[in-house]
């Protein structure tokens, strides 16, 4: 989930700037096929250990939002700092570090990997070595002057498991982890003052309660916070979330005596003192600066100025902390033992896939993005199998069920890394879906779309469990209970639920994850004025994701009747995709429940959509994207336009901050570039993947395009390099690039194995020349799901320059009722009137009033209408037919440069009822033929509140006088002109055209043979 902002464009160099930056129609030739590519002597070494490739810093500035810190695979704690803008309500990175603002409060036990809201989640119980007097509260210090510390980057190392920063007060932290525990050793200068504040308050987000114990005797700090909020500052539904779902519990046991205590809450410091408690709300700035509570201890450092502590944290209980430390972190334990375990641990679980060849910094980019895929779910239960449920109540976890698992960024990960975690762990995407089901349960049976922790945050939108859940069945998980979870989604998905009413949180956090149901079937898409949800085109589209994935899901279940109900709405995308939205042949728009299109439509805005535009949500129909090419025209038009949306004008890759193009940065579109395989361009996708796996992926602090977003933007960068992605989030099938290594093995982790062999990958070999499966020539740009369920090998013959015959014949399968219409929503045939044939138009304003209601209407902009009782009833009059002028429906059709659908048709002329408002307008009518060509003709309209014609028009129908929505009438005389613009006769007429005028207005319109 992202924030908007603007990239910059990165170059490249060498040959990929020849290969990757032409202008967007150039289309490489075809290698000839007896010419052999270039093969190197022999594979190169397999990578054996991969932890030295990672790099946790990749992410940690430019909007990435990773975190550099200690963790394990899947941890429970994550042992990171937070850094301070200097505002202690508030820190520098939406995940607590931010690469670029090296100034450090605390190093927080629990973090989520990439989340997009600022401040974003967990960062619970800050620990700050302080080498300084403890004189005053720590919360006084609402700007962190005084207990924070810089530190400089050449001085801080982080690696799996391990970190470790010397900052600049002297203080050096070197911390490792376990799953559930941690150890830490911090050296202070010696001779110095020597203290460690726990700032148990300060969360994040912020917190509801926290509370600290320490027990000198035991050389023990215990204790714990009531926090959650997730998202709960964002100005769209933040409000929302600003509550409390978990508690996180902690025990510190230090390997020496304090030589001090003492607590604060609020502004008061309270030395000696071993209790506090006191939480700080979930506001920022003034509304919580001050508040909270903590303690600290101290330690005499004149003769031993080193402080080994060891951790432990539960989502339960005080007693289950102290178990989970006890059973992962035994007394003989440092930090390098930890560490050295992490890392053994880290290797185990990268090794899900070998790779050998590519350069060292594609090894780098290759396992941190493998790496941070790792990093999520998050293991929520504690060693004796205790978790939180979503009731806030402690649960045991079932015989079957090896853990509990939190942190689910559904709308994002569905779409990349749920699929990759299904094909490395299978056990633990079993597990995870069987969590998420449990939580589901303990929520009166609704599936969140974004849980952290145990905590429902309604974050986003759609209902990404039923693909996610779906797509884990399709690569063979089985360890969950997949009937009770099938049962449990398709109830959500078919009886409606009362928060789907509720439009709290809304719009960025609805409470109805499958929002107003009942008029969702009734419509058969989510209507932008009554759907309680962020955007009805958006919603149209996730549910039309999620339902197939249900239907699909069915089919796999034998449940005939459950897929025969869900397979038809799996199509309902295109209720809202409207061909007359744009000129390039329809996007989707959002529509309202009356069946008008909601106006006014831009291409490039976000009016309907989460997160993204028209321009990148039309292509979101993985699972149809024949039905989807139909609707634009046909693969050759839907490949045409996605050129456009990949390329500039002058040709370079779009990379972000155009709304009209590819948005790398965010989740909705990152499945486009491997489009092109279904529309017979596959070459295409190859260039078009490995541009952006080139422009925006890079090694360092800024290497990621956008937030990682619990994984995924690093689970797509992991497919791309391995030269395959998801076909639809749902289903097993993989569409096909190039690989960028020699070799890879991918070990599914239930026995099976996939290698991929591309003896001549190379930086500029970016092109498929012929692909062999299992020894067998393979001329589909898809693997088939068997492949990857029971393994197999793929060798991929690479070269530099484009085959484009190779997987162009047999295109991967959509596996949805292809449509019987394929452009849905073009008008109503033309009715014939008189001498003409009467066009049904998109009216999109309602320019009339009635006397007894005169705010109905608003023509101008400006609250001035026509008068209903003085225009022609509704019907057929002389060659045009009129529309409804009275009630709130629209009456005038905006030139806003949409496309304007004709019944197809020889005429010699189209005649209009056409005005203008605020001044004359004109413009230029571009007319399009069936056989693709086009004329142009002028059309000029005078202002409607003119005595007299200005460009020759025939007064049509005219008015004495004006309403306006303050209910008064002003007695002028207002008026629709007649227009005829020519066509020619010789040709079939569809539609037409012209530049965005949006004051000149159409009342009707026939076609005149």
């Amino acid at each position: 989930m992202h924030s908007p902002r603007s990239w910059l464009v990165m170059a490249i160099t060498g040959a990929l700037v020849a290969t990757l930056a032409p202008t967007a129609p150039a289309v490489a030739a075809p290698l000839p096929a007896k010419v052999p590519a270039k093969v190197p002597a022999k594979v190169p070494a397999k990578v054996t250990d991969p932890v030295t490739h990672v790099d946790p810093l990749i992410g940690s500035a430019n909007g990435g939002n990773t975190y550099p810190g200690a963790v394990m695979p899947f941890g429970m704690i994550s042992w990171s700092p937070t850094n301070t803008a200097g505002d202690q309500t508030n820190a520098a990175g939406a995940n607590g570090y931010a690469y670029g603002t090296p100034r450090v409060r605390g190093f927080a036990l629990t973090h989520v990997n990439g989340a997009g809201c600022h401040p974003g989640a967990a960062g619970d119980i800050p620990i700050m070595p302080y080498a300084g007097e403890v004189a005053s509260s720590p919360t006084a210090d609402t700007t962190d002057a005084i207990y924070a510390s810089t530190f400089s980057h050449d001085e801080e190392t982080a690696q799996p498991g391990r970190y470790d920063v010397t900052l600049d007060s002297g203080v050096q932290a070197d911390l490792s982890v376990t799953t559930r525990a941690g150890v830490g050793e911090f050296a202070f200068p010696k001779g110095s003052k020597a203290n460690l504040l726990f700032r148990v308050s300060n969360s994040l987000n912020g917190s509801e309660d926290a509370e600290i114990t320490i027990d000198p005797a035991t050389r023990t700090v215990t204790g714990s916070v009531l926090t959650g909020a997730f998202c709960g500052r964002r100005a769209n539904g933040g409000v929302n979330n600003r509550k409390s779902y978990y508690r996180l519990h902690f025990v510190a046991s230090f390997d020496r005596a304090f030589s001090g205590t003492g607590t604060w809450v609020n502004g008061d410091l309270r030395p000696g003192t071993t209790t506090a408690s006191g939480g700080e709300g979930y506001a920022t700035g003034a509304d919580r600066a001050g508040r909270g509570s903590g303690g600290y201890v101290s330690f005499d450092t004149a003769s031993d100025a080193d402080v080994r502590m060891k951790v432990g944290i539960s989502y339960t209980s005080l007693a289950a902390a102290r178990q989970n430390l006890a059973r992962e972190v035994s007394p003989k334990d440092d930090v390098e033992s930890v560490a050295a375990k992490a890392g053994r641990a880290w290797n185990d679980r990268l090794r899900s896939i070998e790779v050998a060849g590519g350069s060292a910094d594609l090894l780098t980019t290759f396992y941190t993005a493998l790496y941070h895929s790792y990093l999520q779910p998050n293991i929520t239960s504690d060693v004796a199998g205790t978790y939180p449920g979503s009731d806030r109540e402690v649960h045991r976890l079932p015989r079957d069920q090896g853990a509990q698992y939190g942190n689910f960024s559904g709308w994002d990960q569905y779409r990349a890394h749920t699929q990759l975690l299904a094909l490395l762990e299978p056990q633990v995407a079993g597990d995870f879906a069987q969590s998420l089901y449990n939580l589901a349960q303990q929520n009166g049976g609704v599936w969140d779309r974004w849980v952290h922790v145990n905590g429902p945050t309604h974050v986003m939108t759609g209902d990404p469990s039923a693909p996610t859940l779906a797509g884990f069945y399709a690569l063979g998980v089985r360890n969950f209970d997949v009937r009770g979870a099938f049962d449990s989604l398709v109830k959500q998905a078919t009886v409606p639920h009362p928060s789907g009413l509720s439009d709290a949180g809304c719009p960025g956090q609805c409470e109805g994850q499958r929002p107003n149901l009942a008029e969702y079937l009734r419509l058969n898409y989510a209507p932008q004025d009554t759907c309680h949800c962020w955007g009805g085109a958006a919603e149209t589209l996730e549910a039309s994701a999620a339902d197939f994935a249900l239907a699909d899901w069915a089919n796999r279940l034998g449940r005939d009747a459950d897929r025969d109900r869900m397979m038809p709405r799996a199509s309902w995308w295109r209720n809202t995709f409207n061909p007359s939205a744009g000129p390039e042949g329809g996007y989707q728009q959002a529509r309202k429940a009356d069946g008008s299109w909601s106006w006014p439509f831009s291409t490039t805005s976000d009016a309907g959509f989460a997160q993204g535009t028209s321009a990148t949500y039309t292509w979101m129909v993985q699972h149809d994207v024949s039905g989807l090419a139909a609707a634009m025209g046909g693969n050759q038009r839907a490949a045409d336009r996605l050129d456009t949306f990949f390329h500039r004008p002058d040709g370079s890759w779009a990379t972000g901050g155009d709304g009209f193009r590819y948005d790398p940065t965010n989740e909705p579109g990152i499945h486009v570039p491997w489009l092109y395989n279904a529309l017979g361009k596959p070459w295409k996708t190859q260039e078009t993947v490995r541009a952006m796996a080139s422009l925006v992926y890079k090694t360092g602090p800024g290497g990621l395009p956008g937030n990682d977003d619990l994984g995924t933007m690093s689970a797509w960068y992991v497919f791309a390099a391995l030269g395959m992605y998801p076909q639809t989030p749902s289903r097993a099938e993989m569409l096909l690039s190039s690989p960028m290594f020699q070799k890879a093995w991918i070990k599914r982790g239930n026995g099976k194995t996939i290698t991929v062999t591309a003896p001549q990958a190379a930086q500029d070999a970016i092109y498929v020349q012929d692909v062999r499966v299992n020894g067998k020539p393979h001329t589909r740009s898809w693997l088939p799901e068997s492949l990857l369920n029971k393994g197999g090998d793929i060798a991929v013959n690479v070269g530099s320059t484009a085959n484009t015959s190779w997987g162009t014949a047999d295109l991967p399968v959509d596996h949805v009722p292809t449509a019987t219409a394929p452009i849905p929503n073009l008008p109503a045939t033309c009715v014939p009137t008189g001498s003409a044939c009467a066009q049904k138009l998109q009216y999109d304003v309602d320019g009339v009033a009635t006397a007894d209601a005169k705010s109905q209407g608003n023509l101008d902009g400006k609250g001035w209408s026509f008068p209903a009782e003085q225009l022609p009833a509704p019907g057929p009059r002389g060659d045009h037919l009129i529309p409804e002028t009275k009630g709130t429906a629209g009456n005038f059709h905006s030139l806003r440069g949409q496309r304007t659908y004709l019944t197809p048709g020889k005429y010699q002329a189209l005649d209009l009822l056409v005005t203008a408002v605020n001044g004359d307008q004109q413009t230029e009518l571009t007319i399009t033929y069936t056989d693709g060509t086009t004329s142009t003709a002028p059309l000029k309209a005078t202002d409607w509140a003119s005595a007299s014609p200005h460009f020759g028009e025939e007064p049509a129908i005219t008015a004495d006088t004006r309403y306006n929505v303050n209910n008064t009438a002003d007695g002028r005389k207002v008026t629709i002109w007649h227009v005829t613009v020519p066509a020619d006769p010789a040709r079939e007429a569809s539609s037409f055209t012209s530049p965005p005028t949006p004051n000149l207005k159409i009342f009707a319109l026939s076609a005149r043979p």
